[in-house]
């Protein structure tokens, strides 16, 4: 029998999380830094019936040389109340297994809660 760990032990894969509390329908904005010149792409999961994905952008920092980087930003809206999370994980087109993840939990009030936050990782 396989033995759950407990929430935020060493084992927990949410215990980094970030909190961000919203209200139905209100928009979450996540940034992200990203190097493309590297393959880096940040790759978002989540439930389809929680989150809308409706904008997904990157901004490229201004620089001399040839280096493809930037800000990766995300705007999602809440559909459901409750508890949910927000995976990204950082991926390399070569690699199996992500190099990086960030997790929001994001908890979504039914009526005037506070508005969505943003989650700057």
């Amino acid at each position: 029998m396989t033995q759950l760990p407990t929430e935020g032990s060493a084992t927990d894969p949410d215990r980094d999380a970030k909190l961000i509390t919203a209200s139905v329908g209100a928009s979450i904005h996540v940034h992200l830094w990203e190097d493309r010149t590297r393959g880096e792409q940040w790759v978002p999961s989540y439930e389809a019936g929680s989150f809308a994905l409706v904008n997904d952008d990157f901004l490229r920092t201004a620089s001399s040389n040839a280096v493809d980087s930037g800000r990766r930003a995300f705007e999602f809206r809440t559909l459901t109340p409750g508890t949910h999370r927000l995976l990204f994980e950082k991926r390399m087109g070569w690699k199996f297994t992500a190099e990086d993840r960030r997790v929001f939990l994001v908890r979504v009030v039914d009526g005037a809660g506070r508005l969505g936050r943003s989650g700057d990782a």
